[in-house]
């Protein structure tokens, strides 16, 4: 098992920037991917970014990159979401997520993950 634990949500206005946390307990030697996932009110879970845990290979949905920077530090078993220019259309709860598969880095779906977070609402104000 994997626990995931995500914090730096909050409200912020439109241009601003915020950080997000992602610290990760447990069984972490199996983790291969890990990811940045949001669900927007109404929307479905999508893959904002991940990020290769050994290589650091990292991959982008269009509407963030530019934008969004993903980063992991090994030694604290953490990966991170520096968010920057938000927008609106942002707004959503945000979630950490964990793959033993490295295929997860591309596949961008839900079903390959197999650990995640509690969840934490950005908020971005027009």
């Amino acid at each position: 098992q994997v626990q995931l634990v995500e914090s730096g949500g909050g409200l912020v206005q439109a241009g601003g920037s915020l950080r997000l946390s992602c610290a990760a307990s447990g069984r972490t030697f199996s983790t291969n991917t890990m990811g940045w996932f949001r669900q927007r009110p109404g929307k479905e879970r999508e893959l904002v970014a991940a990020i290769s845990w050994r290589g650091g290979t990292t991959n982008y949905a269009d509407s963030v990159k530019g934008r969004f920077t993903i980063s992991r530090d090994i030694a604290q078993n953490s990966v991170y979401l520096q968010m920057n220019s938000l927008k609106a259309e942002d707004t959503a709860v945000y979630y950490c997520a964990a793959s033993g598969r490295i295929s997860a880095l591309l596949a961008g779906s839900v079903q390959k993950y197999d650990y995640w977070g509690q969840g934490t609402q950005v908020t971005v104000s027009s």
